[in-house]
């Protein structure tokens, strides 16, 4: 089986959109009353925590290159 790096950011959109699916779920079922505005704010703040998440993680992962100025090493 491939090995597929691992990628917090749709870790957190998943377990978003399966907080989001059980929520309605266990409304539908009448097992548990959802409260409105929880329900449409969590996608929103999911998805921007997992964008923020992305970012940073982009942000760490890239290699980092030592910045030489090329102006500085020529001879004067």
């Amino acid at each position: 089986m491939k090995r597929h790096p691992f990628e917090p950011a749709r870790l957190i959109s998943g377990l978003t959109a399966l907080t989001l699916g059980t929520a309605y779920g266990l409304d539908a079922l009448g097992l548990w009353h959802a409260p409105g505005p929880w329900l449409f704010l969590t996608l929103p703040a999911g998805l921007l925590l997992s964008g923020i998440t992305a970012a940073v993680w982009t942000r760490t992962r890239r290699p980092h290159h030592p910045h030489t100025d090329s102006t500085s090493s020529k001879g004067s």
